[in-house]
């Protein structure tokens, strides 16, 4: 029998690109779905993804924010997968302007790799912008697949 390899963290299917202008709670609700529809978490994960924001921005800087669970929310991820959301008009974050949710489910650190590619690509200006300005999923795939 072959063995089923495991889902990629980052898929074609967890970006959604071009997203009309919200506020930060529906943003956080749009990411937490975008978990559910991959499978990735059980249905409550997303509260816990809001219990997070209302102890600690998950504002990160660069027109980035990183939405993600509590600790006892990890019991409900079925397994690591990342979702990015872009809002090309930026929306409003507690005070900062947000152009890319990055939606995390992870129970251990298998997203460290594309997370480790995510804070080199916010280093370089051209590559956020690209990030932001996009309406091609490979090239967020091109970005943030781990070197």
């Amino acid at each position: 029998m072959s063995e089923v390899s495991p889902a990629p963290v980052l898929s074609r299917e967890g970006i959604q690109l071009g997203l009309a202008t919200v506020d930060r709670d529906t943003a956080v609700d749009q990411a937490g779905a975008a978990l559910v529809a991959l499978g990735a978490v059980e249905e409550g994960y997303p509260a816990t993804m809001h219990e997070r924001e209302a102890m600690v921005s998950s504002f990160v800087g660069a027109g980035v924010a990183i939405p993600h669970g509590t600790d006892a929310g990890r019991a409900m991820v079925r397994r690591a997968a990342l979702a990015v959301l872009q809002y090309p008009e930026g929306i409003d974050w507690d005070g900062q302007t947000v152009h890319l949710a990055i939606a995390i489910a992870a129970a251990e650190d298998e997203h460290m790799a594309v997370m480790s590619r995510l804070a080199q690509v916010l280093l370089e200006p051209d590559a956020v912008q690209r990030l932001r300005t996009t309406s091609d999923p490979d090239d967020v795939l091109a970005l943030l697949a781990p070197s």
